[in-house]
C-alpha cells in the first residue's frame, strides 16, 4: 500500500511540477526527491497499527473467554465487561482507520515540504498557507504522540495481568514439587475483581492452588498472553513513529521558515 502510494505521489509530482525529458531521469529525481523519514515512520506506523488492532482484537476476545470459563459463573457478572470488551473492539476500529489516513497525510506532507523536493523541482515555492500546514500537522503530532503515551501505558496493565498471574502459577508448581500438603498452597490466589475485570460479588471471581496452576497451562491463557504481548509491542512501535513523524515534520517547518525569511516563495 505505501509503495503504490508512493508512485502515486511521485507521479503527481512529477506531471505537475516537472517536465520530464525521459522516464529514467524522471524516475531518478522522483526516487531522490522522497522523504525518507516520513516514509519509515509511516512504514513503522503501519505496522505498529496492525500489531496493536489486530493482536489487541483477539487479545480482548480471547480474555472474554478466559474470564467467562474460569473466573466467573453467571452470565449478569460478566455483561459488563463483555460490553467493555465489544465498544473497545470498535475503538481499535476506528483507531486503524484514522492512522491509516493520518499516515497518507503526513507521508504527502513530507513529500512536498522536504528540501530534497525544493532542490528537485525549481518552480516548488514555500507559501504562507503551506507553512500554516507544516505547524498544524506538528500540532496534531505532538498532541497524538501525549494521547498514545497514555495508550501505550494503558497496554501494559493487561501484560502486568498475566505476567502476575504466569508467577503466581510458576511459584504454585514449585509448591506443589516441594511440599506434599495441598493446604500449604491452597491459599495462593488470583483475584480477577480486584483488577477491576468482575464487580466484587462476581463468583468465584478467583482461581486459587492447583486450579489456577491448571488455568496456566491451557492454550487460552498462553495464546492471551501473546497477544498482549504483541499488541503491547505494536503500540511501542507506533509511539515510536509518532517520534519520527515529530522530528520530520518539525524539520520540514523549519526549512519553510528559513524559505520565507530568504524571500523564496
Amino acid at each position: 500500500m505505501c509503495c503504490v502510494l508512493l508512485c502515486a505521489v511521485c507521479a503527481a509530482c512529477v506531471l505537475i511540477y516537472y517536465a520530464p525529458s525521459g522516464c529514467y531521469d524522471c524516475c531518478i529525481r522522483c526516487i531522490g526527491a522522497v522523504p525518507y523519514p516520513s516514509l519509515v515512520a509511516t512504514l513503522l506506523c503501519y505496522a505498529g497499527m496492525a500489531m496493536f488492532c489486530g493482536c489487541g482484537h483477539e487479545a480482548l476476545a480471547q480474555t472474554g473467554v478466559l474470564v467467562e470459563t474460569y473466573f466467573a459463573r453467571n452470565v449478569q457478572d460478566y455483561e459488563v465487561m463483555a460490553s467493555f470488551i465489544k465498544y473497545f473492539q470498535y475503538v481499535i476500529y476506528g483507531l486503524a482507520s484514522f492512522f491509516f489516513l493520518f499516515g497518507i497525510l503526513l507521508l504527502a506532507e513530507g513529500f512536498y515540504t522536504t528540501s530534497a523536493v525544493k532542490q528537485s523541482f525549481g518552480e516548488f515555492r514555500s507559501t504562507q498557507c503551506g507553512r500554516c500546514l507544516s505547524l498544524t500537522f506538528i500540532i496534531v503530532t505532538y498532541i497524538l504522540a501525549f494521547i498514545w503515551l497514555a495508550v501505550f501505558a494503558l497496554a501494559a496493565i493487561p501484560v502486568f495481568f498475566l505476567f502476575n498471574m504466569e508467577q503466581t502459577c510458576h511459584n504454585i508448581n514449585l509448591l506443589v514439587e516441594t511440599t506434599p500438603s495441598i493446604n500449604q498452597h491452597s491459599w495462593i490466589c488470583m483475584d480477577a475483581r480486584q483488577y477491576g475485570l468482575l464487580p466484587w460479588n462476581a463468583l468465584p471471581g478467583k482461581a486459587c492452588g492447583t486450579y489456577l496452576a491448571s488455568i496456566c497451562k491451557t492454550s487460552e491463557f498462553y495464546v492471551t498472553y501473546d497477544l498482549y504481548i504483541a499488541a503491547f509491542a505494536g503500540a511501542g512501535i507506533t509511539l515510536l513513529a509518532l517520534f519520527l513523524y515529530l522530528f520530520a515534520t518539525t524539520y520540514n517547518y523549519a526549512v519553510l521558515r528559513f524559505l520565507g525569511r530568504k524571500g523564496v516563495r
